[in-house]
């Protein structure tokens, strides 16, 4: 399996690169490529800067479609990925939590999407994605249609459930992304 990082948002309501953030004295970049290289072996970058990437230990990747949003960035991963599966996360996620994500790589064989479940919502920006969703996913960019939960349907799908959940993240923390200043310092807080 590999890791896909999305790392090429418009970062319009933080107002910088959130990729280059930092929280507990690591940018958010490092600490997602650091953890996802303790689980898997290709660990892709999907940017629209690779230039500013250059420094980090992965395969870094500009959108096949650009201006296509979080599902292109999926497509793009999955395109260039060499395995059959992808784990597709947002680089601004500080409290990834590698026990989870080995977890979730041990339950996808014979499914097309795993995905959280939690109470507030599917994540599917943590979650796995098989190849051969590609068809799919290329089907709701042709029609611009950008919600990555929409080519779900027909597709074998695991859900994690929220007790399962809260087994791996009892402070849910997990899923926490940062978005906002306002974020930031949540996030901030979170982890002091």
């Amino acid at each position: 399996m590999t890791g896909v990082i999305l790392s090429g948002g418009k970062n319009t309501r933080m107002g910088e690169n959130k990729a280059f953030l930092r929280v507990g004295g690591e940018r958010l970049i490092d600490r997602t490529v650091r953890l996802f290289r303790r689980v898997f072996r290709e660990v892709i970058i999907v940017t629209t800067s690779p230039l500013d990437y250059l420094d980090q230990e992965a395969v870094i990747v500009t959108d096949i479609l650009p201006e296509k949003g979080a599902l292109g960035g999926l497509y793009t991963g999955l395109f260039y990925t060499t395995n059959e599966y992808a784990f597709l996360t947002a680089c601004d996620m500080p409290f990834l939590n590698t026990a989870f994500m080995e977890y979730m790589v041990q339950q996808a064989t014979g499914y097309d999407i795993v995905v959280p479940a939690p109470p507030d919502g599917l994540q599917p920006l943590h979650a796995i994605y098989a190849r051969r969703c590609l068809p799919a996913i290329r089907a709701r960019l042709d029609r611009n249609r950008f919600q990555i939960k929409e080519f779900y349907p027909g597709h074998h799908l695991l859900k994690i459930s929220p007790e399962i959940l809260d087994a791996f993240d009892p402070d849910g923390r997990m899923f926490l992304n940062v978005n906002t200043p306002e974020d930031l310092q949540k996030i901030r807080f979170f982890d002091s």
